[in-house]
């Protein structure tokens, strides 16, 4: 099982860069950029693969929606070129609220966009000239789309890889199944181990019945906030907030996605009250409704005894990278945070 951590959006960035020697002399594997409708995540991956050494790279995640396939190809070359072949390219369909909310594109076939979105760029990488004739993308444009001037085009560049790793965010039934089916990694979120079987089990199979064994093993990529001590139940407890804002406010009634996975999850009143309050403004309530259950089951902080039982939960459900945050402590203690997880990994 790798380890990773996610740089967070808001605020610190270089300061949290700056740490990545350290982090990643203790162990680290992998670091990720998310995106959101924060800053872009590729300026900051760029920043990192000029200051890190051995560190995989990943967009966790790119907007798909809001760049064209060619470019989201090309600048998943340029990344991993200006890397020497360390970034994975993390992508997500996000949700109606970011996309039509924040870029003014509308949201609509996020299944059949991604599928044809990693064709494309699969083309582009092996420096094809790419001719696309798709149901939501066609390339060259067709005459009467356009001035009837544009022509077959390939990548200028050569790749330093022509098949640069493709992960997907993926929640629903329908998207975890072709995720499983066409990409090499799978990032779910707010991953439960005991119940992820149950939750996904019959997705994973479908899509990998009919996954090319090119691709490989998939890669499922997981996170969880981490902290290794005696007494830091609160904060555990932190973690609440972000789960209420997920369940509760990223989306709207009836098109929430991670409401939806909380329901999927075993806990369809709590989904529905955690939703209730928050869309009425009442946020701490909202905190305090989501399932105490769900708040231990997906985090890693707490003795380290419970911290290595977790660990293997998180293993024999599957998971094989794990990209950790850190909810308190100073830089030397995420230090001595990742070498515990090593060696508890480790040792399992």
């Amino acid at each position: 099982m790798r380890i990773g951590t996610q740089l967070q959006y808001a605020g610190g960035f270089t300061e949290a860069a700056a740490e990545l020697a350290d982090l990643e002399k203790a162990g680290l594997d992998v670091v990720a950029v998310a995106e959101a409708y924060s800053f872009d995540a590729v300026s900051q991956l760029g920043y990192l693969a000029a200051i890190t050494d051995r560190l995989e790279l990943t967009s966790a995640i790119m907007q798909a929606f809001t760049r064209t396939p060619t470019l989201t190809a090309m600048t998943a070359a340029g990344l991993d070129f200006v890397s020497g072949g360390r970034f994975t390219l993390g992508l997500g369909a996000s949700g109606p609220q970011v996309v039509e909310g924040f870029h003014g594109v509308k949201y609509d076939a996020p299944l059949g966009r991604l599928r044809e979105i990693v064709e494309i760029c699969r083309m582009v990488w092996r420096r094809e000239k790419v001719v696309y004739d798709g149901k939501y993308y066609t390339l060259p444009l067709p005459p009467e789309q356009g001035t009837g001037l544009g022509k077959p085009l390939k990548l200028i560049n050569t790749p330093v890889r022509e098949r640069i790793p493709i992960t997907i965010a993926a929640i629903g039934p329908k998207n975890v199944e072709l995720t499983a089916e066409i990409a090499e990694g799978w990032q779910p979120i707010f991953f439960y181990p005991e119940k992820a079987a149950e939750t996904w089990g019959a997705s994973l199979a479908a899509g990998r019945a009919k996954r090319d064994p090119a691709l490989g093993e998939l890669d499922v990529v997981v996170g969880a906030p981490c902290a290794i001590g005696e007494g830091l139940d609160g904060l555990r407890e932190q973690t609440r907030d972000s789960l209420a804002l997920y369940i509760g406010g990223m989306g709207a009634r009836g098109k929430n996605f991670y409401n939806e996975l909380t329901v999927r999850y075993g806990f369809p009143e709590a989904a529905a009250t955690v939703q209730d309050l928050y869309l009425s403004g009442r946020k701490a309530e909202a905190a305090a409704a989501v399932p105490q259950e769900m708040v231990d089951a997906t985090s890693l902080v707490g003795p380290e005894g419970w911290v290595a039982e977790r660990l293997a939960a998180f293993r024999e459900a599957g998971v094989t990278t794990l990209m950790l945050t850190f909810p308190q402590g100073s830089h030397a203690e995420r230090v001595r945070t990742v070498e515990r997880v090593k060696k508890l990994v480790a040792d399992l």
